[in-house]
């Protein structure tokens, strides 16, 4: 792993300061200044959500437009827009007068950091990386564990010493001083693959290159979507509600943002683990598992439980994500090609959009409803485990398409 990656450093050195920096886009970031924004604005948790659903319900409907101009935009390119444009982003949601300039602001966090940061890290590496693609894909989204591990609680000790606004400040310097430089100066010069290299021992990918179209007609696509979404609804719901969940279970104020590092830590491990598996065995094979960690992880908080509960609780949802982050940055090359990947994967990344939008506000309405997020947990807990059988089929579909070809 240490050769691999000195031999390809600035590639996946780029991709992993695009990650790292799709932490302000992400709900475990924006969530921690929801408290502020309610107070100021005069919103309720279901207002709010609405609000947050809103805003990332339309990002996710522009994904598909944005995110193929991936195929068309030189990588170097793409990063001196999305990542400007991202800073401006955080300063709009620092300084927003009105519920319309903050809607527009959580629209554009969602659509550049969440979408279009890690769509570009993962459509680059997906395309300059073929046997070693596992390896390379667990090496860049660390990026995100390593945001979820020191963003939240660096944020958290300038909101408490400053103010919430200043934090949000903080992050649009880090994104033009430091992501915009040193990410620019990785993208500037392509890798190109070659099967034959040390790197890219065995190629596991199916042996075309699928049109957008042609992927919205494959049948198993939608079924790999139920897997797919999973963790992005579950995972966001969670996190979202971490202010609801600290004073419905009387747990410390600040037990969340701790525990974010206990999550890294297992998502790392598991991560590196399964890039080499991918490696060695390809992303379809890992599809039929990786869904029960974050179905035990649901059902562990639909009961109430003391404060030591939620690490098991975020550990399990390390060990989902660990795994998922890896697989869903190798799967899609290995099933539908590389020539279409960004417009494929633009499909993908809406709709994961627009699962983390469906999260919070369909559960933060519910909870006005008076539906405790306890009970809601036991329904989404059920559905990880009708999505983990779905993807068993998926996988043997795809290996018997594979056989046949």
């Amino acid at each position: 792993m240490f050769a691999f990656l000195r031999r390809n450093f600035r590639w996946i050195a780029g991709g992993f300061l695009l990650t790292f920096f799709s932490s302000f886009g992400q709900t475990y970031f924006i969530s921690a200044s929801v408290a502020e924004w309610q107070q100021a604005f005069g919103l309720s948790h279901g207002e709010f959500g609405r609000l947050y659903m809103l805003a990332t319900l339309a990002s996710a409907m522009s994904l598909p437009f944005v995110g193929r101009l991936v195929d068309v935009i030189p990588e170097a390119r793409m990063v001196a827009l999305v990542v400007p444009s991202l800073a401006g982003a955080t300063l709009l949601a620092a300084f927003a007068p009105n519920v319309l300039l903050l809607t527009v602001a959580i629209y554009l966090l969602r659509l550049l950091g969440q979408g279009m940061m890690t769509h570009t890290a993962l459509t680059a590496t997906g395309r300059w990386f073929v046997g070693g693609r596992g390896r390379a894909v667990s090496l860049v989204v660390l990026g995100h564990q390593g945001g979820e591990a020191t963003i939240p609680i660096g944020f958290a000790l300038i909101a408490a010493g400053f103010g919430y606004q200043l934090g949000w400040v903080a992050a649009a310097g880090a994104l033009v001083l430091v992501g915009l430089p040193l990410a620019a100066w990785a993208y500037a010069k392509p890798r190109t693959p070659q099967s034959a290299h040390a790197d890219d021992p065995v190629s596991q990918d199916q042996g075309r290159d699928w049109t957008r179209g042609e992927v919205l007609r494959d049948p198993v696509f939608w079924v790999l979507l139920t897997g797919v979404l999973a963790p992005a609804f579950s995972g966001t719901t969670i996190f979202y509600h971490q202010d609801y969940m600290t004073a419905y279970f009387d747990w410390p104020p600040q037990l969340f943002a701790t525990s974010l590092m206990a999550m890294a830590a297992t998502t790392i491990v598991c991560a590196l683990i399964m890039g080499a598996v991918i490696d060695r065995f390809g992303a379809v094979a890992i599809l039929p598992g990786f869904l029960l960690p974050l179905t035990a992880a649901c059902f562990a908080l639909s009961v109430a439980g003391p404060a030591w509960s939620l690490f098991v609780v975020i550990v399990l949802v390390g060990v989902s994500y660990g795994i998922s982050s890896t697989l869903f940055g190798a799967l899609w090359p290995e099933v539908y090609g590389t020539k279409h990947l960004g417009a494929v994967r633009s499909v993908i990344v809406s709709a994961m959009v627009f699962s983390t939008a469906a999260g919070p506000g369909l559960t933060g309405t519910l909870i006005d409803t008076g539906m405790p997020l306890t009970k809601q947990m036991r329904w989404l807990g059920g559905y990880c485990l009708i999505a983990t059988l779905a993807m068993a089929w998926a996988s043997r579909a795809l290996r018997r398409r594979r056989y046949e070809a």
